[in-house]
């Protein structure tokens, strides 16, 4: 079994315990044996039990974030310890990108890191698609070991050169489960947060996606036009001629204010739409889930910010796609 140790800021947690999640199989399987600083007893020395934790493990895991790189115990700590086990062969090292960051300098910048091609897990337009994959390149590293490594049992000869087993070394610590994350509440606060963050992100989306479909494709014009706090209308031209348009409303749809919609109409009110994304929560995070009035978006249940965002540009250019 593989001691798998979590190095990760607190700033997030969240994305520690949604990995943990995914990697319930191979705990189930008996693969591996999962560690964080959250299963460190009252009483203990912390930074005993980590450094111990930290030494004893198979593979770390390195949650990379902004806030990972700005935090001294682990980035000069947890980081270069870890790097350096993975230079002596003694453990493996898998940088995990959790939210986007200047990460390529560090030194463990030349390491192969997840999700595929290092991109951000909080940038998936699914969250879950993210985590899967770095469960399933987490589980490649942990079968290729278990694969290559001796037995865990030995034999010790007597006197008159017969085996019998080595006797077991007592564990210092009492055995606990590591399924320990509880519920998280979040209140109408960090609801409308979410949701006027995300309704920003969308602006620049849409602003940034335009200018870079015209560089791309000659004869193609985009016009992002910004109507208030709570509306912005993007337009594509074909040689002056538009192709299509949209209208995007925060808080719109008449029925609820926690939503973000979509309408075919630039000139559309509020509460006229052809999609919309609600913010829901699961016991872990916040995204978005689309009412699903276009059949495409009717399987999507989990997206992020750039997940919404990736929704409705692909309403907008489905025209130009025919």
């Amino acid at each position: 079994m593989a001691k798998v140790f979590f190095s990760y800021s607190h700033d997030d947690e969240q994305f520690r315990n949604q990995l943990e999640k995914h990697l319930s199989m191979l705990q189930h399987q008996g693969l591996i044996e999962p560690w964080h600083d959250r299963r460190i007893t009252a009483g203990a020395a912390v930074d005993d039990a980590i450094s111990n934790a930290l030494e004893e493990a198979d593979i770390i895991l390195l949650l990379v974030s902004a806030s990972f790189i700005a935090s001294a115990y682990c980035y000069s700590r947890e980081m270069e310890r870890a790097m350096q086990r993975h230079r002596d062969g003694t453990a493996v090292v898998i940088p995990v990108i959790v939210r986007m960051c200047d990460w390529h300098p560090a030194p463990f910048g030349k390491l192969l890191a997840v999700p595929k091609d290092g991109k951000a897990i909080d940038l998936w337009a699914n969250f879950d698609e993210a985590y899967t994959d770095v469960a399933r390149q987490i589980r490649t590293v942990v079968e290729k070991r278990a694969f290559q490594s001796p037995a865990s049992s030995c034999t010790v000869r007597d006197h008159r050169g017969e085996g019998s087993p080595s006797p077991a070394v007592p564990s210092s610590e009492l055995p606990r489960s590591s399924n320990l994350r509880l519920k998280k509440e979040f209140t109408d606060h960090d609801r409308d947060r979410f949701l006027s963050e995300s309704f920003e992100y969308l602006s620049r989306f849409f602003q940034g996606s335009l200018k870079e479909l015209a560089d791309r494709n000659p004869g193609i014009e985009g016009k992002y036009q910004q109507i208030d706090a709570t509306k912005f209308t993007a337009t594509i031209y074909r040689n002056g001629k538009k192709i299509n348009e949209c209208a995007i409303n925060l808080g719109g749809g008449g029925f609820s204010q926690g939503v973000i919609t979509f309408s075919y109409d630039a000139s559309a009110r509020s509460n006229s739409f052809n999609e919309s994304v609600s913010v829901e929560t699961d016991d872990q995070a916040l995204f978005f889930k689309p009412l699903g009035m276009d059949i495409r978006n009717a399987r999507e249940s989990h997206l992020s910010q750039e997940g919404a965002a990736e929704l409705f540009w692909g309403m907008l250019i489905a025209q130009l796609q025919k």
